[in-house]
């Protein structure tokens, strides 16, 4: 599989991150993530998986470890295959939905010895969720609590008109301008430092094969090869009692009325706190990353 590597120079000008990089191998290519410890590991209460989604990478949770971390919970940050600085194929055909998930499943088999056996709480936004969500259902045993923000698990049917016009967007834009993309989808001012950030991991078109064909894997027609998965996904959801919350942004123009899907539909989501959260948008991590965290550790807690 050709693929590129981002330098790593691109990301040395980032201070507001600086947490180290580790690798894995995932199916012949190095994922990369950040694994970030409480100070005193033996007070540690488990740990949370953070799934970035489209254009993003684990730089979107920057606001949101360090309060994760100081209430005792070790956290875990993958960039996906195709975004930050995880390998990158260049060939759009090597991205399918199937295959993010698949990644996902052995990157977490990859890390589970230095996860530990404590429980682990999956927290997905955009493709986070859908990714994370068939991770989950897939592997009922594997995850403990599940919380989501801004997210879907489409069956073959359409968001809605927000996410038809970024879908086609992404397809006829010149130049995918990642760190616009994140202030255009926020409800606050993004500096131009931050947006340099998430530019970082792409410094030409050849690195962004990923970036350009996310929007195409959203199974919006009953057709799609990830529609009978996402069903067998619904299924196991639909009797999850494990508990389940939601964290959302009503704002978000393209995702924003999707939060009743999981709190209707989840048993486990039943009486939880399910939040609201304004001013918020898409990014609701950039937004409102601190109060964010602050509800997940009360309620994990």
């Amino acid at each position: 599989m050709a693929f590129v590597r981002t330098p790593e120079e691109r990301f040395s000008g980032i201070d507001d991150y600086p947490y180290e990089p580790r690798y894995v191998d995932v199916d012949g290519l190095r994922m990369a993530y950040v694994l970030v410890e409480p100070g005193d590991v033996g007070d540690e209460t488990g740990t949370v998986l953070l799934l970035h989604g489209e254009p993003t990478w684990g730089y979107l949770y920057r606001k949101m470890i360090p309060p994760l971390v100081a209430s005792g919970y070790r956290v875990v940050v993958p960039d996906l295959i195709g975004f930050g600085r995880s390998d990158k194929p260049v060939e759009r055909s090597a991205y399918t939905y199937g295959g993010h998930v698949a990644w996902m499943r052995e990157f977490l088999a990859a890390t589970a010895a230095e996860r530990g056996s404590g429980s682990l709480h999956l927290f997905g936004q955009d493709w986070g969720g859908l990714i994370g969500l068939r991770v989950a259902a897939e592997n009922p045993g594997l995850t403990d609590r599940l919380i989501l923000a801004n997210t879907g698990l489409p069956e073959g049917q359409s968001p809605g008109a927000g996410f038809e016009f970024w879908r086609q967007f992404s397809q006829d834009v010149d130049f995918l301008d990642c760190g616009r993309l994140v202030d255009n989808a926020t409800a606050t001012e993004v500096s131009e430092a931050v947006q340099d950030a998430y530019r970082a991991p792409f410094p030409e078109e050849l690195y962004m094969a990923g970036a350009r064909h996310f929007p195409l894997l959203v199974p919006v027609s009953p057709d799609d090869p990830a529609v009978p998965a996402n069903k067998a996904a619904w299924e196991v959801l639909e009797r999850w009692t494990k508990p389940v919350l939601t964290l959302w942004a009503p704002d978000d123009p393209v995702l924003g009325g999707g939060q009743a899907a999981f709190t209707e539909r989840i048993p486990g989501a039943a009486g939880q706190p399910h939040a609201e959260f304004r001013p918020a948008s898409h990014f609701i991590q950039e937004d409102q990353g601190h109060a964010l965290a602050e509800a997940m550790v009360a309620w994990l807690g």
